[in-house]
């Protein structure tokens, strides 16, 4: 079974027959060059290792094996015995022969497939080994020198909202997730809020039913103040959430899962995505969360003995990642899927005397799925950095978090370089993630040629998107801010259209305390263009009232 095709223009088909959504619909179909594919139904898959995964039980180097022995004399992975490592390819050098873990009986399997990529050191420069600070680097783009991508939106929520940003307003998140019952900072974005629904705890088959079921009747008489502010954000966001969760219902109801999965929390999760995935849901992107990898103690259950919690962990999370890329394969849905593990820092080299081990600083990330080139990239960490003057600490970053992302945002997903550097930018070095993509990470039959790069996923737009007035909130219901970053402007001129594109307002507004607010109650519920006019130039926003 192959994805959704949307209504094709052809000569058998009238345009002037078809609705404006028919239309859009039409023209999202449509290739505009020859050779490049159609890659409107690509989606990541996002697995979040929250604790901080130790890496080096994870991928045991074995071309330092007796290094490895000595710092870890107690939790190592054997050599020797039922629970020894599994050798992954005695073809690759020296430098990068890896072990896994005996748990990750699954990677291997993958991996003997060409379905699994391996990034050796993974990190960002300066890290942070706080779990909330560097989680929150994580997923806002920065690192640990400064927060100028933006240190109160997500990268994730950035990329979308300007790649995706006609889909932000269909009846369907752009994001899941799952796994944690927390909004993940790394989907919210500068200007759209929304954009991903938490559906952790639900049924998805009844989750507009349980959405509804909830709000009882909503308040007639808001305050004006503060208070009735917030009120009238959550009533905005619940009323939207509910539109959401249609969707979401939908596609659970008419998708299906074509593999045995384990009983387990993250296999579950997983198994809900290919299931959405399987029923068409639009959704872009996926995290789900396997929670306990902060392992200070009861690593191992004892000493020689590997069996412990991390172990009970990378079974769960090997397995799941095998039945969920089966699952996709035997559907005819793989294509379209990439998976990629993230962890907010590694653990020390050194174990602590607990049968554990303390915070540290890089960590593996895994790719998975049929797009992926199966491989590793980089070479074991070099263990000697590890000594008792920095705390046993490896601190080489062979690749920052983000080059591996902006790979597949790029190369997979088919984003222009403005598109990369409004997501996140290596200000460190004052170098474009563009110039530091991945050449071995991605089969080159899915690896989109430049000529097929492409900003917003737009039809009616190819405006820049580095755009100087925010509309908000959005979505709105009866009244809407425009408010702009060169604060000298005092009059405004804007324009709005409907979803057919009717013009229904011009006028020119005061800029009062560095915003223009609009009084839109008389508006019905629905999508809505602004125009907005200043300084010789024209931006264009969408926005949602409910």
């Amino acid at each position: 079974m192959k994805r959704r095709n949307f209504i094709k223009l052809s000569a058998s088909a009238s345009v002037v027959g078809l609705t404006p959504f028919q239309l859009q619909a039409a023209l999202k179909s449509f290739v505009p060059f020859a050779n490049c594919p159609d890659i409107s139904n690509r989606k990541l898959v996002l697995i979040n290792l929250a604790g901080a995964n130790d890496g080096l039980n994870t991928i045991i180097p074995l071309n330092q094996y007796d290094i490895y022995s000595n710092l870890r004399p107690t939790i190592k992975v054997p050599e020797s015995g039922t629970n020894k490592y599994i050798t992954l390819d005695t073809s690759l050098p020296s430098n990068q022969q890896i072990g896994l873990n005996p748990a990750l009986t699954g990677f291997k399997s993958l991996y003997d497939n060409d379905l699994l990529h391996i990034m050796q050191s993974v990190g960002y420069p300066s890290q942070n080994k706080s779990h909330f600070k560097s989680t929150d680097l994580y997923l806002s783009g920065n690192d640990g020198n400064s927060l100028l991508n933006g240190g109160d939106t997500g990268w994730i929520g950035r990329f979308m909202e300007q790649y995706y940003a006609d889909s932000i307003l269909e009846p369907f998140p752009l994001a899941v997730e799952i796994g944690s019952n927390k909004t993940s900072l790394g989907f919210h974005a500068e200007e759209a809020h929304g954009l991903s629904l938490n559906i952790t705890g639900q049924d998805p088959a009844g989750f507009y039913s349980v959405l509804n079921g909830l709000g009882g009747a909503r308040p007639t008489n808001i305050p004006d103040s503060d208070y009735g502010k917030q009120l009238e954000f959550i009533n905005d966001t619940d009323n939207l959430s509910n539109t959401y969760a249609q969707s979401i219902s939908n596609a659970f109801n008419s998708g299906k899962n074509d593999e045995n999965y384990p009983d387990t929390d993250i296999s579950n999760q997983l198994k809900t995505v290919a299931r959405l995935i399987s029923g068409d849901l639009g959704s872009k992107v996926y995290m789900v969360r396997l929670s306990g990898f902060d392992t200070h103690n009861a690593q191992v259950q004892g000493a020689g003995n590997v069996i412990g919690r991390h172990h009970d962990l990378l079974t769960e999370l090997s397995g799941a990642i095998e039945a969920f890329t089966k699952d996709l394969e035997n559907q005819n849905l793989a294509d379209d899927v990439v998976g990629i593990t993230f962890s907010e820092f590694g653990r020390k080299a050194a174990e602590n005397g607990n049968f554990g081990t303390d915070h540290g600083e890089i960590a593996p990330m895994f790719m998975f799925g049929k797009p992926v080139a199966g491989g590793v990239s980089g070479t074991n960490p070099d263990l000697t950095e590890a000594t008792n003057s920095n705390n046993f600490q490896i601190q080489t970053v062979q690749y920052d978090y983000r080059q591996t992302f902006a790979t597949l945002l790029q190369d997979f997903l088919g984003a222009e370089d403005s598109i990369i550097n409004t997501t996140f930018f290596n200000h460190t070095i004052n170098d474009s993630f563009t110039n530091l993509k991945l050449d071995n990470i991605l089969k080159d039959e899915f690896k989109l040629d430049s000529a097929c790069f492409g900003g917003a996923l737009s039809t009616t737009t190819n405006e820049s998107i580095d755009k100087r007035w925010l509309v908000y909130p959005n979505p709105f219901r009866d009244s809407v801010n425009i408010s702009g970053i060169d604060n000298g402007n005092t009059t405004l001129n804007y324009k709005i259209y409907n979803s057919s594109g009717v013009l229904i307002i011009s006028d020119t507004g005061t800029i009062t305390n560095g915003k223009l607010t609009l009084n839109l109650f008389h508006l019905s519920r629905g999508v809505y263009i602004f125009e907005i006019y200043a300084g010789g130039n024209k931006e264009t926003h969408k926005t949602i009232k409910i």
